[in-house]
């Protein structure tokens, strides 16, 4: 109904670059956390949300990025979060009717062995919240009054960090895990 929310995956030092480019809704108000800091509860907010899945561990990484700066970073393990609230380079602008937002995402940030991801957005308050899904919950697979569920993982699709980086490119070793 709307164009598209643009998320772009670049090399970075250190890290990942997350490019986000969308649409601004305005719509819930900005979170009353302050810009460039994590914010708890960020989902309730107008976010961009990208998910990083090792399939056979189901250890994944959550970042949120929110048009007024605030971000959230989780890490978790088979649906459990293990870490929260972690550090994030990012900045966010709005103009007119359009955000973009730039996050560096450490490397130390994700799982060894990422093979799958999703992304959301969501935007809109009560009766007009939207949630959408790069890789949606098929129709038929949606149960009667089901609610959004972003940790449905069978439903993320093939993705490679080495697409981004190059072929011979080995991922960096973390702290943060197991």
């Amino acid at each position: 109904m709307h164009e598209p929310v643009i998320i772009t995956f670049k090399a970075g030092d250190g890290g990942l670059i997350m490019e986000v480019n969308s649409l601004y809704f305005d719509d819930p108000p900005a979170p009353p956390g302050e810009p460039g800091f994590p914010f708890d509860g960020l989902w309730d907010y107008e976010v961009v949300e990208a998910f990083f899945l090792n399939s056979k561990t189901k250890e994944y990484l959550e970042v949120e990025l929110c048009p007024h700066g605030q971000h959230l970073v989780l890490l978790l393990s088979g649906g459990d979060c293990f870490a929260k609230g972690l550090d994030l380079d990012f900045k966010a602008d709005i103009h007119w009717n359009k955000w973009n937002g730039t996050a560096l995402i450490p490397w130390r940030y994700f799982p060894p062995g990422v093979d799958k991801m999703n992304a959301y957005a969501i935007h809109g308050s009560g009766i007009g919240r939207t949630y959408e899904a790069l890789y949606p919950i098929p129709r038929e697979e949606i149960a009667e009054d089901q609610g959004p569920n972003f940790h449905r993982l069978e439903y993320f699709k093939k993705f490679s960090l080495k697409w981004i980086m190059g072929e011979n490119w080995e991922q960096p070793a973390s702290d943060l895990w197991p």
